[in-house]
């Protein structure tokens, strides 16, 4: 993080100016904020502006308000309460659930269902009623704990037939025995489940699966020991706090108030990209199995869609992609974002279904 006070000055007295003005700046945000410029260079203002704007996430109908602020603060070229014209560029905001309150929501609109993707950013809270695939979900939990991808851990633990000589125990044991090695001992690294991260997408041509989608979610955070969840529409938003409450209706409940941008546009590429830019996200994935739930409708540039897939997998362990379309025996892909991504990807399958979805995450370590 930048560490000068006198560099930070400029930007904490922006993120307060914009809380005088009415916008609602948390300070993890101005903390991402900071992180961000830091990690981008920065080259430009521009830069500075487009890290602001992911992070501090102002509202579509305040972005020129938004901007005319900053270009005050920044380019001193602007004054105070003069009309700027919006830029075309609205990149997805990233909300992370660990600061404790959800984010701000806007509008109260009711949408429709919406068959088709779009790329307009609607912005609504949604409240979500108990399902018929509990008893499904149960066993899933039961079983996902064994079947769940591991690695080798950094801790060692005592094995019979170890890789590595455990000199400690070998002659503590032989003190004891007046300096005899009745046996060597041996040690190895304690295989540990590898995080599994969850990317749910949330836009209205994924709406009739939603709920479900978050059941498995909630199922997934309670039974594995490390598992990361977010939505992404036209957003990006962490709901891994919600969904650790231990009943489904009361942790499905506190995600519908963290989300707002349920069943509006699809900007995968945008809110994969999103995800990267935010350092501490990103870390998530290292080494991690990513599953992504999605139809893979991409409103945006595929272009965007296949750099965030490419750089993603650079990161995990694996990445699968479960989409509906794929329960079609005739599934081909043919959406251009879809296309772009899966050179990158390690498997596209069924997600249609809850239980095809759970036998696709129990079946993650014998498929690799």
């Amino acid at each position: 993080m930048i560490e000068s006070g006198r560099a930070l000055a400029p930007f904490l007295d922006f993120a307060a100016a914009l809380r005088r003005e009415g916008f609602a700046v948390a300070p993890d945000q101005t903390i991402a904020w900071l992180d961000a410029v830091e990690l981008l260079g920065p080259r430009s203002v521009a830069d500075i502006r487009r890290a602001a704007r992911a992070t501090l996430a102002p509202p579509p109908e305040r972005f020129a308000e938004f901007d005319a602020l900053f270009d005050a603060y920044f380019l001193g070229a602007v004054e105070r309460g003069e009309e700027v014209a919006p830029s075309d560029e609205e990149p997805p905001r990233a909300a992370d659930d660990s600061s404790g309150g959800p984010e701000p929501l806007f509008g109260d609109d009711a949408f429709s269902s919406g068959q088709r993707a779009t790329a307009a950013e609607k912005l609504a809270e949604r409240r979500f009623v108990a399902g018929d695939d509990r008893e499904a979900l149960r066993r899933f939990a039961r079983a996902l704990p064994a079947r769940l991808p591991r690695r080798r851990g950094y801790r060692f633990a005592a094995l019979r037939s170890g890789e590595r000589f455990d000199a400690r125990r070998t002659f503590r044991e032989a003190m004891r025995h007046a300096g005899e090695m009745a046996r060597l001992r041996r040690r190895a690294r304690r295989p540990r489940q590898r995080r599994i991260v969850l990317l749910i997408d949330v836009s209205g041509s994924m709406k009739e699966r939603t709920r479900a989608n978050l059941s498995l979610a909630h199922a997934v955070t309670q039974a594995a020991d490390a598992a990361e969840i977010f939505t992404m529409g036209t957003r990006l938003t962490r709901v891994t706090r919600a969904l650790r409450v231990k009943e489904p209706s009361r942790a499905l409940d506190a995600a519908s108030r963290l989300v707002a941008d349920w069943d509006g546009g699809t900007r995968l590429g945008d809110a994969l990209n999103a995800f990267l830019a935010v350092p501490r996200f990103a870390a998530l994935a290292r080494g991690a199995a990513v599953v992504v739930i999605s139809d893979g409708l991409e409103r945006g540039d595929p272009g965007a869609m296949r750099d965030a897939v490419q750089r993603l997998s650079r990161l995990a362990w694996r990445i699968v992609w479960l989409t509906p379309l794929a329960a079609d025996p005739d599934f081909s892909l043919s959406t251009a974002g879809l296309k772009a991504a899966a050179p990158y990807l390690d498997a596209i399958a069924d997600g249609g279904s809850t239980e095809a979805l759970c036998a696709r995450l129990l079946d993650l370590a014998r498929a690799a």
